[in-house]
């Protein structure tokens, strides 16, 4: 009676029920009430434009491609952390730089790139790669590990850790729980050092307010020298003006003195004429 309602097969509801068992989406089984739906499509690690790691939830989804499109446009000059929409989905990246890696140069160039569906969020997405990013420097370390020397594909080994991460943190609570608690920790940590940035502008105004202080200081000390050194310097110029005047009233008189004694002085003369009368 139900296949007369449907007015399909057989052979055709079983099919309809294989594939809805068997997709991603839902997962393997349905009687687990546990299993959600998977959000992370594909991921991978990449130096450059060159995978090196890759899984694909489903090879139906056609999400892989979408690396090859975003890799090319990336910088590495500095670190970024970014987002891109493509339809229903959003591809999520954390992208290296060599300032981030001064032990391992070739560790600047390195790509965590996740696709995910636009209804997971950015937390989750962003927590899974800081996860992966963790793991894969820890087992590919870079003081040891010359990235740009591997070719295509040279890390599969880590196929099967993306595999289980992506499952973990797309399908469980718990997983779920540890990219976000990944991604307070980030934010955490960049909180910490724009604390510290801005405790340190904070000093450096200290320190430029104390140099105002003191250079106003030394501004009003240096106009209080000009004007005692203005004071002083006409002091000894009155000086110098009432030592050259007496100089030269001395002079006169000894002049005086000398003409006196040569040509005789005008008392000398007057006593001289009496003594003759």
């Amino acid at each position: 009676s139900q296949q007369q309602a449907s007015g399909l097969p057989a052979h055709n509801h079983g099919l309809l029920l294989y594939a809805i068992y068997s997709s991603p989406l839902v997962g393997n089984n349905l009687s687990n009430p546990s299993r959600q739906l998977i959000r992370l499509c594909s991921s991978c690690i990449a130096y450059r434009t060159t995978i090196l790691t890759e899984h694909t939830a489903s090879a139906s989804s056609q999400t892989s491609s979408l690396a090859s499109l975003i890799l090319p446009k990336i910088d590495h000059r500095t670190p970024q952390k970014l987002s891109y929409i493509h339809n229903q989905n959003f591809i999520h990246y954390i992208a290296d730089a060599p300032s981030d890696h001064p032990s391992g140069t070739s560790a600047g160039g390195l790509t965590y790139l996740v696709v995910a569906s636009s209804a997971f969020g950015r937390r989750i997405p962003f927590g899974y790669l800081v996860e992966i990013k963790k793991q894969f420097l820890a087992r590919y370390k870079p003081e040891d590990t010359d990235f740009a020397s591997l070719p295509p594909y040279g890390a599969a080994a880590f196929n099967s850790t993306l595999k289980g991460l992506m499952v973990s943190h797309g399908t469980t609570q718990a997983g779920k729980e540890d990219a976000i608690g990944n991604v307070q920790n980030e934010i955490e940590n960049v909180r910490g050092i724009m604390t510290e940035n801005i405790e340190r502008v904070l000093e450096r105004g200290e320190r430029i307010d104390l140099l105002v202080d003191k250079t106003d200081r030394l501004g009003v000390g240096a106009h209080d020298f000009r004007v005692r050194s203005r004071g002083l310097r006409r002091r000894m110029w009155w000086k110098n003006v009432k030592l050259m005047v007496l100089l030269g009233l001395t002079v006169v008189f000894l002049l005086y003195l000398f003409i006196g004694f040569g040509c005789g002085l005008p008392g000398e003369s007057d006593s001289a004429s009496s003594q003759m009368r």
